[in-house]
């Protein structure tokens, strides 16, 4: 399994037979090099989305269409997609598992908002969401944009995520000491990679916070284009 992250939000994560576009925001992006999208999105076989925010699903489309693949995530905002803007989708809902290429993602429940701009003006973009990734053996938590949340727990015990990846940017999601809390308080994660962090000043974060108040679990700070291994 591979994970690059692709700054802010991002996340190109290679898992069984997929590879998985997560909220690829990248043009636009402050962090991102741009002169290497073509690398980033290479091969992709899914764009998965968290939520409608622009900062998560601006680039969707866009990659979509060039590829050819489809895009997944929220049936209200998938599904709206697939009838109007001539792509593919999988549209589904929480608690529904779909087939990525022999991974198996599961939506969950997220505590945001969602909604995306329309001639201007912000309309609904269906119910944010996180996702349960699982294959190789091993089970992924993608938090989306959230805040600490009580459905963590039964969540973390019904899908034992070894892996987490959490937005820890605070202001508009949880800090790194809230995300840390939640992930010692619900989770018995071995990993942890924060993110929507220092993507600009509002987010600035230091990640050793999260080192410090997780002992015993391996925190993850990769640059932006940086492949780990999981």
């Amino acid at each position: 399994m591979k994970l690059t992250w692709l700054g802010h939000a991002g996340f190109r994560l290679e898992i069984e037979g997929a590879v998985i576009l997560i909220d690829p925001w990248l043009t636009g992006n402050p962090v991102f090099p741009e002169e290497r999208r073509a690398e980033a999105i290479a091969g992709a076989t899914h764009v998965l989305l968290t939520h409608g925010h622009g900062d998560h699903s601006g680039e969707a489309l866009a990659i979509a269409r060039e590829l050819g693949i489809k895009v997944v995530g929220i049936a209200d905002l998938v599904g709206w997609w697939t009838a109007t803007e001539g792509v593919a989708g999988i549209d589904f809902n929480k608690g529904g598992t779909v087939d990525l290429n022999g991974a198996a993602v599961t939506m969950v429940n997220a505590s945001h908002s969602s909604s995306m701009m329309v001639d201007g003006r912000p309309v609904y973009a269906g119910h944010e969401s996180g996702y349960m990734i699982r294959g190789e053996g091993r089970t992924v938590y993608v938090s989306g944009d959230t805040d600490i949340m009580a459905d963590m727990e039964w969540m973390g015990e019904l899908h034992r995520p070894e892996i987490g990846i959490l937005a820890a940017g605070g202001h508009y999601t949880m800090d790194m000491e809230r995300a840390a809390w939640a992930a010692k308080r619900y989770f018995d994660f071995k990993t942890v990679i924060p993110c929507h962090y220092d993507t600009f000043p509002l987010l600035q974060q230091d990640p050793e916070v999260m080192r410090r108040a997780l002992p015993g679990v391996q925190v993850l700070t990769p640059a932006v284009m940086e492949t780990v291994q999981l």
